[in-house]
């Protein structure tokens, strides 16, 4: 029996209809490990059989390795998704771990450029500033992002860990369509002012990390130990040591929950995620990243799980006691300005 296409959400106030689910692809050439590259492929292949029509990517994801990568894909189906894709953030050649942010207009015209002719597409539909400059002011590069729109370049714009303050101000320059921050069991702190300014706004709210990076799901239980040397999430505190013991501890609920749904720990994580958007009535398309066709169908199948009341009251402390920063730098973040 073939699984039931997913349902969509507006992509934006004036924007195109999205599958509901998104499909982040940063996985399948950068920062979780090795990838098996046509298991990466038939990934997307069934994600799109699934009614998954936003593609998440950047241009910093393996230094453009992650949009080269998926360019045949979108080739292929260029009238049936929607191209994301992300400037602003790049790596420090001389440290690896160091990141460098520019928001600034010529940066942006070449760095729009660049992921254009990586991801062989004439347009892209979602353009994100990946993260915020605070040397620039955001009306500037907003500025230059609505012009990129107007010369056919870019059709909507997005923006990523941004303040709701800051939000409102890029809003005021160019509509923005969507909001990209992390949002999760683990991760709630957008709810207390830039999930109302998106309400206000229009703007749609897309999840990345809606699974805690995997950890939600139990595929990892202490990222030092259980991961592969060159794996970005080793660098993030709340899933290593003593932090990843204690954030153990707080599944206890996700996993009793699960049992009542004869579901898994991850379907049920996203089904929370989901389910925000009738707790805060805004559109919500989360973006969990997986690079293996199976878990794409257990993915989208949470789409189709309601939680009851006090299902959601039994997962809402897990949040506030989560031991340990998203980041070891959170002024990268909106949590880090707000």
């Amino acid at each position: 029996m073939t699984p039931a296409r997913i349902g969509t959400a507006p992509l934006g106030t004036n924007g195109p209809q999205a599958g509901v689910q998104g499909l982040g692809c940063m996985g399948m050439s950068f920062a979780y490990g090795p990838a098996d590259a046509n298991a990466s492929r038939a990934t997307l292949e069934r994600a799109l059989e699934l009614g998954v029509t936003l593609y998440d990517t950047a241009d910093m994801y393996g230094s453009g390795e992650n949009e080269r990568f998926l360019a045949p894909f979108f080739k292929a189906h260029r009238d049936e998704l929607l191209v994301a894709t992300k400037f602003a953030l790049a790596l420090d050649p001389e440290d690896p771990t160091r990141r460098i942010i520019r928001n600034d207009g010529p940066y942006i015209r070449q760095a729009v450029e660049a992921s254009l002719k990586r991801l062989g597409v004439d347009v892209i539909d979602l353009s994100y500033m990946h993260r915020r400059d605070l040397n620039v002011p955001i009306e500037e590069t907003v500025g230059v992002m609505a012009e990129l729109v107007q010369e056919g370049k870019v059709k909507q714009l997005g923006l990523s860990e941004v303040t709701a303050d800051e939000l409102r101000r890029a809003h005021a320059v160019h509509p923005i369509a969507a909001v990209q921050s992390e949002w999760s069991l683990f991760s709630r702190d957008i709810e207390a002012r830039v999930v109302p300014a998106a309400r206000e706004l229009g703007v749609t709210l897309v999840p990345y990390s809606p699974l805690g990076r995997g950890f939600l799901t139990g595929s990892f239980a202490d990222a030092d130990k259980d991961l592969t040397p060159d794996d970005f999430r080793r660098q993030l505190p709340r899933y290593t040591g003593e932090n990843a013991a204690a954030n153990r501890a707080l599944l206890a609920p996700l996993r009793t929950v699960a049992e009542a749904h004869g579901a898994t720990p991850a379907q049920i994580a996203l089904a929370w995620v989901h389910q925000q958007s009738h707790v805060h009535d805004v559109p919500v398309i989360p973006i969990p990243g997986t690079r293996k066709p199976e878990r794409v169908e257990e993915n989208t199948a949470a789409t189709r799980i309601h939680l009851t009341q006090e299902e959601l009251n039994l997962l809402a402390p897990i949040a506030d006691q989560v031991a340990g920063t998203r980041y070891a730098d959170m002024s990268f973040t909106s949590a880090g300005r707000e």
